[in-house]
């Protein structure tokens, strides 16, 4: 049997994780209709048509794209109904293209779908359970690092792009991953412009991954600090709507700082307050598409709010937001 499915996978500098990942994808008791691997500009270690197996198709970048940009070309080329994003470290268990699509079938209402991450040699660690954003705007991966099991099916904020399943024409109506993002927070982003659009996510429990994390950039690498801080303030100005941005500001403000001291302690002051001079950079830019996001906005300013998570204890020890599917009615303008 065949799923309506496309796998997209962006390979940079991933060469090392290639022969686990493809003995993986062999593995799925459900098989995809295609499975599209973008060699994305490595500078060594390239994956060539030689290391594809029969059903993998190779696009080849000679210039690195981004997450972002990446996996635009690769959906771009797609003709399945549902899109599988899978980063190259992350492994998936035999059956979770299968519990995918079962979860699809349960769950008929949801565009966006998430995986249960576990830590990749860490037994009994989750990498990620669907990701939350908090009030104060900053988004974190819930249950990152935690011991713990995975939490059962229920509603998130956002899966993880790691290894996330979307509608095709969700996603082709978003215009995909905001390419200016180039990778980190990304996801983040598109899942919000989908949740204001008024579309659900779900977090799959028996969907597992393991995923080794950080692969080609490093946790807290120059590359990885640097983005992450530029987008998450791009992505918090262009999605909170305007009531909440401006009750939030403080909290936004205040974290930031906190934040930015923080990176003090890894030696990423200045970079820190560099990747935020560029951010503010890219304000004029990003107020238009802030305008057009929020013109397209189904949900409510309330309805948003509830989507959200609230305790301080929750962003400090990444705790995991998965409520009961169907248990918040969606508010929706008119």
């Amino acid at each position: 049997m065949v799923a309506d499915v496309t796998i997209l996978i962006v390979a940079y500098e991933s060469a090392q994780h290639w022969a686990q990942l493809k003995a993986a994808l062999a593995a799925q008791s459900l098989r995809p209709a295609r499975i599209l691997v973008l060699e994305n500009g490595s500078q060594t270690g390239k994956l060539t048509p030689a290391d594809m197996p029969g059903g993998i198709e190779l696009v080849v970048s000679d210039t690195n794209l981004g997450f972002a940009g990446g996996n635009n070309r690769l959906a771009a080329m797609a003709d399945t109904r549902w899109l599988v994003l899978l980063n190259p470290d992350a492994f998936p268990a035999p059956d979770w293209l299968a519990q995918l699509m079962a979860a699809a079938e349960r769950y008929p209402h949801a565009s966006l779908f998430g995986s249960t991450q576990r830590a990749y040699g860490h037994q009994g660690v989750l990498d990620g359970a669907g990701d939350v954003w908090h009030i104060t705007g900053i988004p974190y991966r819930g249950a990152y690092g935690r011991q713990m099991a995975s939490p059962p099916d229920g509603e998130i904020f956002a899966p993880c792009a790691a290894a996330m399943m979307i509608r095709r024409d969700v996603f082709e109506g978003l215009n995909g991953f905001d390419e200016d993002y180039f990778c980190y927070v990304e996801d983040v982003d598109l899942a919000a412009r989908a949740r204001l659009a008024g579309h659900t996510a779900v977090h799959v429990q028996n969907a597992v991954v393991d995923h080794v994390g950080y692969g080609s950039s490093g946790r807290r690498s120059v590359f990885a600090t640097y983005h992450g801080t530029r987008n998450r303030l791009w992505t918090y100005v262009k999605i909170m709507p305007f009531p909440l941005l401006v009750l939030t500001l403080p909290l936004h403000l205040a974290m930031t700082l906190v934040l930015w001291v923080s990176a003090a302690r890894f030696g990423h002051f200045a970079l820190f307050g560099r990747a935020l001079k560029n951010a503010f950079k890219g304000l004029p830019g990003l107020w238009a598409k802030r305008r057009a996001v929020q013109s397209d906005r189904k949900v409510t300013a309330a309805g948003f709010a509830r989507m959200l998570a609230y305790s301080p204890l929750d962003l400090l020890t990444r705790r995991p937001l998965v409520r009961p599917v169907g248990a918040r009615v969606r508010q929706t303008r008119h």
